[in-house]
C-alpha cells in the first residue's frame, strides 16, 4: 500500500508540470508497467483529481485546468530545485528576500519527510562573480508587470535610460532572459520596426496599456540566443582599475556572445566591431584582447599597446628558451 500510494504521489508530481504524456512514458519514467500506470490515473480519477486522455497525434494524459493538487507533491530532486531556487531568487530580484525566506519555511514544513531531508541539504550563499558584473536585483514588481505583459500579450509604454537620452518606448514584449545574473526583456518595438534587447534594470514601466499584439517570431527562434548574440543589449563598461579597447576583426554579434562580463560592443563594420573592456592589469586586458584570437587594430590607449608589446617580447623569450 505505501508503494501505491507513493507511486501515485509521484504521478501526481509528473503531472504537476503541465505536460501530456502517454501512458508508456508515465510507466518509464514511474518504472511500472502500463496496466498499473491506467489503474493508478482511475484510483486518482475516484479521488477527485482532474486526469484528461487526449486523443489524436501528441496525446496522452495531463492533468485538467480546474485540478487543485495537494499543498506539496514533490520527488526528491523537485525539492532540491525548490530550496536553491528560493534561496537563489533575492540575488537577482529585490523586495523578495523574506517572502523566499518564509516560502521556502513553508514548503520544508508541508515536505513528506524524505523530500524535506534533501531539501534543508542545500544551503546556498552566493559570492560575486569578478566576471558577471551583475545589475542591482531588479524590483521584484518590474518583474510581475512585464511578465504579466508577455503572459496576456499586451502592448507596454516604458521609460528607457539605455539611450543617449531618456526615452518612452511602446514595445510589444515576448520574454524574460536572464544572462550573466542580469535580466533583460527581449522586445519588439513596432515605432522602429525592430526587435530590441534591453535590460530591465533600466525600463520602467508605465500603467498597462491593456492593448493586445500578435506575438511574432523571435529572431534565432530563441530568446536566449538573441540576448547573447545582440551587441546594443544596453551594457555598460564595468570600472576596472585598467579599460581600453580595439577594432576586434570578428562580426559584433561574435564577439558580443564571447566578450567578458563588464565589457561593451559596438558595430563597425560587418566584419569588425570596437570592443571595449577592463581587467585588473594592463597585461590582463592585453591578454583578453588575445582570446578572441583574431587581428586587433586602433588599440588604445598607448598603455594597453605597451601591454601587448610586452607580452609579445615575453613570448618570443619563453619560446627562444623551449625545446622541441
Amino acid at each position: 500500500m505505501a508503494a501505491t500510494s507513493a507511486r501515485m504521489l509521484k504521478l501526481l508530481s509528473i503531472f504537476g508540470i503541465g505536460a501530456t504524456l502517454t501512458a508508456e512514458e508515465l510507466a518509464t519514467r514511474l518504472g511500472a508497467s502500463v496496466r498499473t500506470v491506467r489503474r493508478d490515473i482511475d484510483t486518482l480519477r475516484e479521488l477527485g483529481y482532474e486526469i484528461e486522455a487526449v486523443r489524436g497525434a501528441g496525446g496522452g494524459y495531463r492533468l485538467g485546468r480546474a485540478t487543485r493538487l495537494a499543498p506539496v507533491v514533490f520527488d526528491e530532486d523537485q525539492a532540491v530545485a525548490a530550496a536553491v531556487a528560493l534561496q537563489t531568487v533575492p540575488m537577482i530580484l529585490s523586495g523578495i528576500r523574506e517572502n523566499a525566506a518564509r516560502a521556502l519555511a513553508t514548503l520544508q514544513q508541508a515536505m513528506p519527510a524524505r523530500s524535506r531531508i534533501h531539501a534543508e541539504a542545500f544551503t546556498v550563499s552566493a559570492a560575486r562573480n569578478y566576471w558577471e558584473f551583475p545589475a542591482a536585483p531588479i524590483d521584484a514588481e518590474i518583474i510581475r508587470v512585464i511578465g504579466g505583459a508577455i503572459n496576456r500579450q499586451h502592448i507596454v509604454r516604458a521609460d528607457y535610460t539605455g539611450e543617449d537620452a531618456p526615452t518612452t518606448l511602446t514595445l510589444e514584449p515576448h520574454d524574460l532572459v536572464v544572462w550573466a545574473a542580469r535580466w533583460y526583456l527581449v522586445a519588439f518595438e513596432p515605432d522602429a520596426d525592430r526587435w530590441r534587447a534591453m535590460r530591465i534594470d533600466r525600463l520602467e514601466p508605465r500603467m498597462p496599456t491593456g492593448r493586445s499584439f500578435e506575438r511574432r517570431d523571435v529572431p534565432h527562434s530563441d530568446p536566449v540566443e538573441f540576448v547573447m548574440s545582440t551587441h546594443d543589449r544596453g551594457d555598460t563598461p564595468a570600472k576596472w582599475p585598467c579599460r581600453g579597447s580595439a577594432l576586434v576583426a570578428l562580426p559584433a554579434p561574435v564577439v558580443a556572445r564571447f566578450a567578458p562580463g563588464g565589457s561593451t560592443v559596438e558595430h563597425d563594420t560587418d566584419s569588425s566591431c570596437r570592443l571595449m573592456l577592463g581587467a585588473w592589469s594592463w597585461a590582463g586586458l592585453a591578454g583578453l584582447l588575445l582570446t578572441f584570437d583574431a587581428d586587433v587594430t586602433d588599440i588604445e590607449p598607448p598603455e594597453l599597446r605597451q601591454a601587448l608589446r610586452s607580452l609579445r617580447t615575453r613570448i618570443d623569450e619563453g619560446l627562444g628558451h623551449a625545446t622541441d
